[in-house]
């Protein structure tokens, strides 16, 4: 299981597939709000003039000296639903990133998000 109090350290480590390519940098780690246990990580994609963020989910992720390796192929997680480099992910937009990748999506009994960023 990932620890919580190791996400700092990730920021700006590579993030590969699980075939080992570079999908871009860990930028930020969403946590989900029930648990507190990391759920989903933001990764830096792009060149330089068109860089976004996009998501992938840390289940089943390893991390290693300088990188997170993800269970999710990179053309899957570059189509993932993506916000700009300055932005948060707005709560209408979660379900739809769960979905992209076939995972239940649990809103909160009174409609609070699933997910909060670290």
């Amino acid at each position: 299981m990932i620890q919580a109090a190791d996400i700092r350290e990730w920021r700006s480590y590579d993030v590969v597939d699980p075939d080992g390519r570079k999908i871009g940098t860990l930028e930020a780690v969403y946590v989900n709000t029930r648990t507190d246990e990391p759920a989903m990580a933001t990764v830096l994609i792009g060149l330089p003039t068109r860089r976004r963020l996009v998501f992938v989910p840390l289940d089943g992720a390893v991390v290693g000296p300088t990188y997170v390796k993800v269970d999710h192929a990179k053309a899957l997680v570059k189509e993932s639903p993506s916000i700009g480099t300055d932005d948060v992910l707005p709560a209408e937009d979660e379900e739809p990133l769960f979905r992209h990748y076939g995972l239940p999506y649990e809103p909160g009994t009174k409609g609070e998000r699933q997910l909060a960023r670290r």
